[in-house]
């Protein structure tokens, strides 16, 4: 990696993160004057991706900052915040209806503030809607300006006005924010942020903003910090980290990242999402292949078997490009654990090209797969696409391909009996059970053993019984 660059555009200066921090330090006077000798509570809740519960974390080590607590309990709250998510439609339904459940908090409690924040609100339709049709929601900001939630709460604590910070922007990158944690054995480490793709069907790039990348040094700094703080199980993040460097001006790309987070000390284990195959490389599967602490397991969506319905989702490559990376993926690392992303009735799609997608299927014999009936996001250049086909269609072909994919599973955890795995014993499935994953991501659950606390470690585990999407062992 080349020396670091003197400066990176879309960085928020040090001097805005200051003025942040001064702030913080108002609004926790001001939140400290009126609720002591308690603290006030927030509710926060993400929906979405991992890239989504990261955002989540960030935001709440803010809120901390502010001088909130927080607490599972809506009722309780002073704050409720939803971090949203614009995937799909059935995603942006529930917020709403979410939303008008806790229209009835706000009467019982004028001082309650409801926020919403997250790439359903980067919309401007959806944002226009709040505030014309959700008068009790406080607060609405997207995702460029997570930084500046303390200049936004103390805006309305000391005006009592309705704030909306949905700023166009091709997007930041904000370091040093603080961060609380979900959890303490699974990290989740943001590499880059973005995409540049524009999937025909995707809202990503219009609510993330343009693909940018952190530096080096901020990130190994971080997953030191994560392993030094007892975290074994640490995943890189980007909308398409296959991307990561590409808009450094640094010699670092993907691959030299992973081989630089693999030589940090201890023992963990290192994942990744979300790769994009037009930018996978063999340098890429040779770096996993070669770095002992990253996992076994390749998330590599293909949306389509069809080469044609391909070209109109605008991905970049063909079913054959996809299926030469596999070849040389496995070819590598034999005991790759595959799992990936369908799109079932893309408008367009025909029956014929439907079966592509169940041929690709059968080949690849992946571990299992996220599948989605095609859902509209406007905006998007899909969204204005003729689509002849019928819901109860599209649903017949989604049975079809869950069906096969369901025997795939199968017959993939059946040959995993009498097998031993190396598990991070993640925490309790119910009480006695523990559970774990593979390093090729498949669950695992096993009997809890007498008298010791094994959790946010690494075991070994013998398969006995195989299920569909899970296994049963025990320990070794």
């Amino acid at each position: 990696m080349t020396a670091k660059a003197e400066k990176t555009p879309y960085r928020v200066p040090a001097e805005e993160l200051d003025r942040q921090r001064e702030y913080a330090g108002l609004v926790r006077t001001i939140l400290t004057s009126v609720y002591e000798p308690s603290e006030p509570l927030a509710f926060v809740h993400t929906y979405g991706c991992q890239g989504n519960v990261a955002d989540g974390e960030r935001i709440k080590g803010i809120l901390a900052s502010l001088g909130y607590g927080f607490t599972d309990d809506v009722e309780k709250a002073s704050l409720i915040l939803y971090n949203t998510c614009a995937i799909r439609e059935h995603a942006e339904d529930r917020i709403y209806g979410n939303v008008g459940a806790v229209k009835r908090l706000k009467r019982e409690n004028p001082n309650l503030i409801i926020a919403l924040c997250g790439c359903m609100m980067q919309q401007p339709r959806v944002a226009e809607k709040i505030r014309a049709s959700y008068p009790f929601v406080d607060m609405v900001f997207g995702t460029h300006v997570i930084h500046k939630i303390p200049e936004l709460f103390y805006r309305r604590l000391t005006t009592g006005k309705r704030v909306f910070e949905i700023p166009d922007s091709d997007g930041v990158i904000a370091e040093d924010l603080p961060v609380r944690r979900d959890g303490s054995v699974k990290g989740w480490l943001p590499v880059m942020y973005g995409c540049n793709n524009f999937c025909s069907y995707c809202i990503v790039p219009y609510v993330r903003g343009r693909e940018r990348s952190r530096e080096p040094e901020d990130i190994l700094r971080e997953a030191r910090e994560l392993v030094a703080g007892g975290y074994k199980d640490i995943t890189l993040l980007g909308q398409n980290v296959n991307s990561y460097g590409k808009n450094l001006d640094r010699d670092v790309d993907f691959a030299k990242l992973l081989r630089a987070v693999n030589d940090i000390d201890g023992d963990f284990i290192i994942r990744f999402m979300t790769s994009h195959p037009k930018d996978c490389t063999p340098e890429l599967l040779d770096a996993m292949a070669d770095c002992r602490k990253v996992a076994r397991h390749l998330h590599l969506p293909f949306q389509s078997g069809s080469d044609r319905v391909l070209k109109a989702m605008n991905r970049g490559y063909t079913a054959e490009k996809y299926l030469s990376l596999i070849d040389y993926a496995r070819s590598v690392m034999p005991e790759l654990s595959i799992t990936s992303d369908v799109i079932v009735g893309f408008p367009g799609e025909t029956y014929e090209e439907f079966k592509d997608t169940l041929s690709l299927i059968e080949r690849v014999r992946f571990t299992s797969l996220y599948t989605f009936i095609f859902s509209p996001r406007p905006g998007t250049a899909a969204a204005k696409m003729e689509d002849p086909v019928s819901r109860e269609e599209k649903g017949r072909w989604f049975k079809e391909l869950t069906d096969l994919q369901e025997r795939i599973a199968g017959e993939r955890t059946a040959a995993m009996k009498g097998r031993e795995y190396r598990v991070l014993c993640e925490g309790y499935a119910r009480e006695g059970v523990l559970n774990g994953r593979t390093s090729g991501n498949v669950m695992i659950e096993f009997p809890e053993p007498a008298g010791r606390d094994i959790t946010g470690g690494f075991c070994t585990v013998r398969v006995t019984e195989p299920l569909t999407w899970i296994v049963r062992g025990e320990l070794v």
